[in-house]
């Protein structure tokens, strides 16, 4: 979680090695972190609290909900275990329910002036849009962020802040830690680029740019209810190789 107006200020993200270096950098009177188990009804009220009871930041004004799991073993619907949907499920989809909505409820009581700018950006992925073969639970969750919440809560966000936005951002494959391992392999990367023109995995930079530009009022304001797609200009899935036929 993120606010990015008028810099970046608040962060509920666990205090792994990048946000540490950023708190070296720009140093703790401007970010804050947080942790806290997002499964969880009352650990995520607590995090709000904890975070408004801190007098340099107060409520949050934009909130980016980028946390998730991708189980990299593979395992068709017919072979996928209840434990790991729900696990998916859980993860990031009814965690990221339970932060928009708490998000929302301390929005009700903000001042004025931060209703102004109050936004929420989720963080889809091109799985959302085509699916993805053996990460269907992983799917579902981006597809329900895309589309059922980014399109339901643009038309609720305004009843309690008239000028709020929502919207989502969908990466394809991204040099991150969770997809590391994954990359390692030079014939897996071949196949999902093989429907991408710009031929090339995205960087975490390229993701935060687009996040920047779709929080900021200034440059967005009359934007709200997209899903904007950050893939390389991919069209698709490689589904079938000669040898397949």
């Amino acid at each position: 979680m993120l606010n990015m107006e008028p810099k970046f200020r608040r962060t509920s993200l666990p205090t792994i090695s990048p946000l540490r270096d950023l708190i070296e950098v720009v140093g703790s009177a401007s970010v804050r972190a947080i942790q806290a188990d997002l499964t969880n009804e009352s650990s995520v009220s607590q995090m709000f609290s904890n975070h408004e009871d801190q007098p340099d930041f107060g409520p949050v004004q934009i909130v980016v909900i980028n946390h998730g799991i991708w189980p990299t073993t593979d395992a068709p619907i017919a072979a996928m275990s209840l434990d790991r949907w729900n696990h998916t499920i859980d993860t990031n989809l009814t965690s990221s329910f339970l932060v928009a909505r708490e998000y929302l409820r301390q929005l009700s009581s903000a001042p004025e002036e931060l209703k102004a700018k109050a936004n929420i950006v989720f963080i889809g992925s091109t799985a959302g849009k085509y699916g993805e073969a053996g990460h269907a639970d992983y799917a579902a969750t981006k597809s329900a962020m895309m589309y059922g919440l980014t399109m339901s809560l643009k038309n609720e966000i305004v009843k309690i802040a008239p000028k709020g936005r929502v919207n989502c951002i969908a990466p394809g494959w991204v040099k991150t830690p969770m997809a590391e391992e994954t990359l390692r392999d030079a014939a897996f990367v071949q196949r999902a680029l093989a429907t991408t023109p710009l031929k090339k995995v995205a960087e975490a930079r390229d993701i935060a740019n687009q996040i920047a530009l779709i929080s900021s009022p200034t440059v967005s304001g009359h934007v709200s209810g997209q899903v904007l797609m950050v893939d390389g200009g991919m069209e698709g899935r490689l589904l079938n190789v000669p040898s397949d036929f």
